[in-house]
């Protein structure tokens, strides 16, 4: 049996090598101009971190689940492969040892690694795929009674709310239905993590990251619902005045207010330092003008937080406010019934539900008191608290439709006679299912270690940035190896996995792309202020 401690160890010391020879680098170059290197170091950083994120969980179960230790044996034999051979950043990018001129230092990991690797693997995910076949799944319990609880609520609700309808919306483009939104709200999704007093759950956000993936396991929208009011929600909790928090947060926590975040322009993408969109105060309000776009769900929205800029003299980020803009709910007859306020529709593959939109502000007014915390000059930090929160959110949705992708994949496989014979039996079909387990069990547990680290109230940008970059990929190469699977019927409309695959690529690109993510991770550990 393979020594995973051992081969972690050697993990470990390989990203400091890889480290110590960006840093060499980075003495006489700025970040951005070793970008390669640096978000290869980046994912390296993060495969260490799952490993050590699925070791805790593997060794808290002892020898009580055969199934998990498979899954912890797979899953360091591949990373350790990655990470010292050939690490894929992108579908046609690889990171390899000899980009930093880490040639030595990576035979250096295989040789601790020998026993690792040098084993042949394909009765392992044999008898993994084999486990799934017979309904086996790993172990999921966090050892807490109330949070299992609330899993298995969720999961009930999904499979009885979510799953049977969901294709249907996706395909007609409909709106999650009100009477839906009302139960999620009836179970408390929406106020989750705000505070008792304001009348949500005070729960944390690894309780979060449970509903948020059993949700989005049933589909991508109903979990993503609950994104915006956690953004919104964490920005008043963190920074308003207590009128505003008293004010919005029970309306937020209760289903009654609608949040949507209207943070991004069409010329800025990641650089909000160059966001336009202009508020001015005028006597009894603030008028609005500019525009923003890829607004999700503005139309049905009550209340938009805003990122303008209020003080134009000040340049880049110093410039900028939130705003809590409240505005009348749009109908089917007349999306946005807001005087100085216009939006249209940008339609997209997957990622439905809410719907996108592309806004215009001719002269919108909002309230006096709808500058966020009563300080202008504030909105970037204001937002910059809520990030870790919301990337931690948009892994456990990616977390959970990586899984529904597995899912999907294996009762395809199941079912589906070549030859003969069901295609699970057959060792490219069962080979693809064991390693999609693998890469759920890594994504979730980088997850809920990203979302440990945030209920501890210690700084977790890093951590939230790896489990968004891991979960991501999970969620693609799933919904990808499951379509595969499928074979042309999963190219047919009429096919869940079809949904699954768009709504898994979106992942990689919303709450800070797959390279901003990588960026943030590489600064963070290098300490380049560059």
């Amino acid at each position: 049996m393979a020594d995973l401690r051992q081969a972690l160890n050697a993990a470990r010391d390989y990203r400091a090598s890889v480290k110590a020879a960006l840093g060499a680098r980075l003495v006489s170059g700025r970040i951005d101009e070793e970008q390669r290197a640096a978000h290869g170091y980046a994912w390296v950083a993060t495969l260490v971190a799952a490993l050590e994120a699925v070791l805790e969980w593997s060794e808290a179960r002892g020898s009580k689940n055969d199934l998990d230790a498979r899954i912890a044996i797979l899953a360091f034999a591949e990373c350790i492969g990655q990470i010292g051979g050939g690490l894929p950043m992108g579908q046609n990018e690889i990171f390899r040892p000899g980009d930093l001129g880490l040639g030595s230092a990576a035979r250096t990991l295989f040789d601790r690694c020998a026993d690792l690797l040098d084993v042949d693997y394909a009765a392992t995910r044999g008898e993994v795929a084999a486990a799934l076949a017979q309904g086996q799944w790993p172990s999921e319990s966090l050892d807490d009674a109330e949070a299992d609880t609330i899993r298995e609520q969720y999961r009930r609700f999904t499979n009885a709310v979510i799953v049977p309808q969901a294709h249907g919306w996706h395909l007609a483009n409909d709106l999650i239905p009100e009477a839906v939104i009302q139960a999620m709200a009836d179970l408390g999704t929406f106020g989750v993590c705000i505070p008792e007093i304001y009348g949500g759950l005070g729960l944390g956000k690894l309780m979060m990251c449970i509903i948020t993936e059993e949700l989005s396991r049933g589909w991508i929208g109903a979990g993503s619902l609950g994104t915006r009011s956690e953004i919104a929600g964490e920005l008043i909790g963190l920074n308003g005045t207590e009128a505003q928090k008293a004010w919005w947060l029970p309306r937020i926590a209760s289903g009654e207010v609608l949040p949507s975040a209207a943070f991004t322009e069409p010329d800025t993408g990641s650089d909000l330092g160059s966001i336009q969109t202009r508020a001015r105060h005028d006597g009894d309000h603030w008028v609005i003008n500019g525009a923003k776009n890829w607004i999700t769900h503005a139309s049905r929205s009550d209340l938009m937080t805003m990122l303008v800029r209020t003080l134009p003299e000040a340049k880049g980020y110093a410039g900028l406010s939130m705003l809590l803009v409240p505005k009348p709910r749009g109908t089917s007859d007349d999306g946005f019934p807001a005087p100085g306020m216009t939006g249209s529709e940008i339609e997209v593959p997957g990622y439905r539900g809410m719907r996108e939109y592309a806004l215009q502000f001719d002269a919108m007014t909002a309230p006096a008191d709808a500058l966020l915390g009563g300080e202008e000059g504030k909105g970037f930090k204001q937002l910059m608290r809520t990030f870790e929160g919301a990337r931690i959110q948009t892994a456990a949705r990616a977390v959970g439709v990586a899984r529904r992708a597995l899912e999907l994949g294996l009762d395809y496989a199941l079912v589906r006679k070549q030859f003969g014979r069901a295609i699970v039996g057959f060792p490219r079909v069962s080979d693809k299912l064991a390693m999609s387990l693998v890469d759920f069990v890594m994504a979730r547990e980088l997850c809920y270690a990203a979302a440990r680290a945030r209920d501890s109230e210690k700084r977790c940008d890093i951590e939230a940035g790896m489990a968004k970059l891991l979960a991501a990929r999970a969620a693609w190469s799933n919904a990808d190896a499951a379509l595969q699977i499928h074979g042309a019927n999963g190219y047919a409309l009429e096919y869940e996995i079809s949904r699954i695959l768009c709504d898994a690529r979106i992942l990689n690109i919303f709450e800070g792309a797959a390279e901003i993510q990588a960026q943030v991770i590489a600064r963070g550990l290098t300490g380049d202020d560059l």
